[in-house]
């Protein structure tokens, strides 16, 4: 068989991706869908060895670039995983589950989950989701790891945000869309960009909903929430970080 080149990758090229689920057939489908795409692949059948294998190479220099994760493990949940995770890294983490319910889907989401895939769900599509989620952490890997305007400072390696010098508790949607709008200043982002950015390419969602978290958002840092002075609504197109 004939395979493009930009299959040929070496070793230290190829990202590396986790995926945990306790289906060997799963396994077997994405690990070779994976590795079509050029990725170096590492299965896991429960929750335990997924930790494992994600911490032995954690400070190594090729440690997991994305997790691919179902929810509904024997040993260690999908959850406990991905909140463990999260304590350590800011890698991308699709779900894959079961689960169809949309309180399900939003308690992934907000434990830390930067998408999901429900079963069964089409090979093609996960791969452009986990092609999705990379680009974004690429995106926010790129330039300084603090995010600075006026009096609020983001650093986006601890995860933490402060507004002169206290830190402010975010949301992982809130989160995002802060560091979107002031990794680009000068930028106007449209509600589908910001939404994008958030849930993913393939989120079947309302553009509205930016507007609740930007509500939200505005409540944690403004003095003023109806006078803002840090996310500047700009009528028919979108939002932007305000004038310095």
């Amino acid at each position: 068989m004939n395979v493009p080149n930009r299959y040929h990758k070496t070793m230290q090229d190829k990202q590396t991706i986790l995926v945990v689920d306790d289906e060997v057939k799963i396994l077997d489908l994405v690990k070779a869908y994976l590795e079509l795409e050029g990725f170096q692949v590492l299965c896991a059948k429960s929750g335990r060895h997924g930790l494992e294998l994600f911490e032995h190479l954690q400070n190594t220099q090729h440690p997991v670039s994305l997790i691919l994760l179902d929810l509904m493990l024997p040993d260690y949940s999908g959850e406990a995983l991905c909140k463990k995770v999260r304590l350590e890294s800011n890698i991308p983490i699709i779900m894959i589950t079961a689960k169809v319910a949309e309180d399900n889907i939003i308690h992934g989401l907000t434990i830390g989950a930067d998408d999901y895939v429900t079963k069964p769900f089409s090979p093609r599509q996960l791969m452009a989701r986990v092609h999705a989620a990379l680009r974004r952490s690429r995106g926010q890997k790129t330039g300084d790891p603090l995010l600075a305007y006026q009096d609020l400072i983001v650093d986006t390696e601890k995860r933490i945000v402060s507004r002169n010098g206290e830190t402010v508790t975010l949301t992982r949607d809130e989160y995002h869309i802060l560091t979107l709008l002031m990794s680009c200043k000068a930028k106007i982002f449209t509600r589908d960009e910001i939404l994008e950015a958030i849930k993913g390419a393939a989120y079947e969602g309302f553009d509205r909903s930016v507007d609740t978290h930007i509500k939200k958002l505005r409540a944690k840092l403004e003095d003023d929430p109806k006078m803002p002075k840090y996310i500047i609504t700009v009528y028919g197109m979108g939002y932007r970080l305000g004038e310095a």
